[in-house]
């Protein structure tokens, strides 16, 4: 079921000289060969995104929407076909990834009816005068996907974009490129017109530093770490490019005294281990009232225990494997510093078993605020438990890192829910729940979380320009 790797470039598939190995995580087989855009590859790709805009941008909205519905019912037909390509190239359970497919589709979905509302206005004006607002596609996208969420990460980008009336060359995650592939064969049988999709692959660094710069380029979206953020931010800033950047985050949890804690602590544990805590906005840091700390932390040590690990292809697994071999250093390494810093290690905290990337399903508990885990993103099955005295405590927790992405909270309390929307630092915040996002909901950060906002009425702005024009009825 795993695809064949190309590039897709002006509507065409094309393959190159250069590859790069694509590897299953939880058997350490190679999967494929995936090829690496050359510089005369990119300079077509911006060819024929320039090309794609000019066709795409004159589309009607309501043309667009037809197009996009389309891919996305292919999406859905195809989806078995779409998520064992996942699991395959990600290792996530085979569950998961359906799961993945559809959430993809639904972005599609909602920007193709979103494209029919991109309403200008008319402003009240002096006699003889009109004063109106038209909203218009920016132009060509540059836009790069990471490798977490390999078929739901581009559509993101991919459906903003295409909704918008503007053309993208898209550069997916090398680990994971066959989400994007399928993505674009869909567009392919849908009808999109040739060059409004280009999908690139090859060293990330070599494809942003020259994309970037390039004049047909009028916006660069990108979700992955703060740090490579701010280089292509700075990137773009050399040519007034405007930027979309949703970066990383570190998630506090504060669960109050008068919440169910067991229902708590289970939904965190399941929620913790989930695409083996590779997301963005995957629950990391609980501060739990010291009431109710010992029970919390004892069930949910209790279902960390039980999570079942394996290759997702099997049936019953909840958690497969982590990205690669360097996630599961970064992972020990994290865990020896705040071992050495005081932390207790409840479960876990080491490799699983001989073959694949699999790292134990980790907790943590009464670990300092020095410890590193504290301040940087896991970005792995690990989750720090930590008491706290009061809600005002667990509040200056929450915020005392540079990340603002997503934040949840257990509490019935009206009072705790006002101080927790008024106070917490964060783009998405979620009460009695771990769901971050819908499609019909804004999504992004704050402070070094990023900015611009994917989803919901807002996630279209990005993609546009605001024209004001003002008509006289006579030369002034």
């Amino acid at each position: 079921m795993y695809p064949e790797l190309r590039l897709f470039i002006g509507g065409q598939w094309r393959k190159t000289a250069d590859d790069l190995a694509v590897v299953n995580p939880a058997t350490e087989e190679e999967l494929g060969r995936l090829p690496c855009a050359a510089r005369s590859d990119l300079d077509d790709a911006l060819d024929a995104a320039a090309n794609g805009f000019r066709t795409w941008s004159r589309t009607a909205p309501r043309d667009r929407a037809n197009v996009i519905r389309h891919a996305a019912a292919l999406m859905r037909a195809r989806q078995e076909e779409i998520a064992q390509a996942i699991t395959l190239e990600h290792g996530k359970p085979l569950p998961q990834a359906r799961l993945e497919v559809i959430r993809g589709a639904e972005f599609f979905e909602w920007d193709a009816g979103e494209v029919m509302r991109t309403y200008g206005r008319v402003i009240p004006a002096p006699k003889g005068h009109k004063f109106s607002v038209h909203h218009q596609p920016i132009g060509v996208v540059a836009a790069f996907s990471p490798w977490n969420f390999p078929m739901s990460q581009p559509a993101r980008k991919i459906s903003g974009a295409l909704a918008s009336g503007c053309s993208i060359i898209l550069k997916a995650a090398e680990e994971t490129p066959a989400g994007a592939i399928l993505i674009a064969r869909a567009f392919e049988d849908a009808g999109l017109p040739p060059g409004v999709l280009n999908l690139v692959f090859g060293v990330p660094s070599d494809i942003s530093g020259y994309l970037i710069p390039q004049d047909p380029v009028r916006l660069v979206a990108f979700t992955g770490s703060t740090a490579v953020g701010r280089h292509l931010t700075g990137l773009a800033a050399q040519n007034d490019t405007r930027v979309l950047m949703e970066l990383g985050g570190h998630a506090p949890v504060i669960v109050c005294e008068d919440t169910d804690v067991e229902a708590a602590a289970v939904a965190g544990a399941i929620r913790k281990v989930r695409n083996a805590g590779q997301v963005c906005t995957s629950p990391t840091r609980f501060f739990v009232h010291d009431s109710v700390f010992d029970a919390f932390a004892e069930a949910f040590v209790t279902r960390i225990k039980a999570t079942v690990v394996g290759n997702g292809m099997e049936p019953g697994v909840e958690m497969g494997p982590t990205a690669n071999d360097r996630r599961v250093s970064a992972l020990a390494a994290f865990i020896e510093d705040a071992r050495k810093k005081g932390a207790i290690v409840e479960t876990g905290g080491a490799k699983y078993g001989t073959q694949g990337y699999f790292f134990q399903p980790t907790v943590l508990t009464n670990v300092h605020e020095t410890a590193l885990i504290m301040r940087e993103e896991p970005f792995g099955p690990v989750a720090v438990l930590n008491p706290v005295s009061s809600l005002e405590h667990a509040i200056a927790q929450s915020n005392s890192v540079r990340y603002g992405l997503a934040g949840y909270a257990f509490t019935n309390r009206a009072d705790y829910i006002d101080r927790l929307v008024d106070e917490v630092e964060v783009g998405n915040l979620s009460i009695n729940t771990l769901e971050a996002s819908m499609p019909e909901t804004p999504f992004g950060g704050v402070k070094s979380s990023g900015s611009g906002r994917e989803g919901g009425i807002e996630g279209l702005e990005n993609y546009m320009t605001v024209k004001n024009v003002w008509h006289s009825a006579g030369i002034a």
